[in-house]
C-alpha cells in the first residue's frame, strides 16, 4: 500500500475533506494505533512533498479523489511508507506526481529510452532525467545525488 493511501483513510473514514493537525494525530495515533506522533508528522510532511496533501494553514486536505483509492479491510499501513528514497525514487515520484501517470508508465518510458534512443547504453538515472524533462518536471535540485549514486555504482 502506499503513502497515498494511508494519508485518504482518515478522510475517508471521517469523511470530511478538511482535518486539523489534532484531528490526523488523533486518527493515527490513538484511534487506529498505527504510528506515533513523529511518524504523523512525517506522513504529513512526505504527502505535502510529493503533492498529495495541501494546507490551508490550519486544515490539511487531499490534493487527490478520495473516490480513486481504495482501503481494504483492516488495512493498516507498513513502515515502508517512512522509507527515505533516494534521488532517483524521489526523480520518479516528483513525476508520476506531477504528470499524473503511474509509475510503471514512467518506467517503461525511461526503459524505452534506454533501449530505442540510446541502445542500451545510458544509465537509468539519465534516462529518467530525459524523461522529467520531456515531462517538464524540474529535476535540477536531484541532480547532484544522481550522480553520487552513480559514482557509488561504479
Amino acid at each position: 500500500m502506499t503513502i497515498k493511501t494511508a494519508l485518504a483513510a482518515p478522510f475517508y473514514h471521517s469523511r470530511v475533506q478538511k482535518l486539523g493537525k489534532s484531528e490526523l494525530i488523533y486518527y493515527y495515533v490513538f484511534d487506529r494505533r498505527w504510528m506515533d506522533r513523529e511518524q504523523v508528522d512525517l506522513l504529513i510532511h512526505r504527502g505535502i512533498e510529493q503533492q498529495l496533501l495541501g494546507t490551508d494553514g490550519e486544515m490539511y486536505f487531499p490534493l487527490f479523489d478520495l473516490a480513486d483509492v481504495c482501503i481494504p479491510i483492516g488495512y493498516k499501513p507498513s513502515s515502508s511508507i517512512f522509507d527515505v528514497h533516494g534521488p532517483f525514487e524521489q526523480l520518479l515520484n516528483r513525476i508520476v506526481s506531477q504528470t499524473g501517470n503511474e509509475p510503471e508508465e514512467i518506467v517503461a518510458r525511461m526503459n524505452q529510452v534506454i533501449s530505442e534512443q540510446f541502445d542500451g547504453n545510458i544509465r537509468p538515472e539519465a534516462a529518467l532525467i530525459i524523461v522529467a524533462k520531456r515531462d517538464k518536471v524540474p529535476f535540477i535540485d536531484l541532480l547532484d545525488q544522481l550522480k553520487q549514486e552513480l559514482l557509488k555504482k561504479d
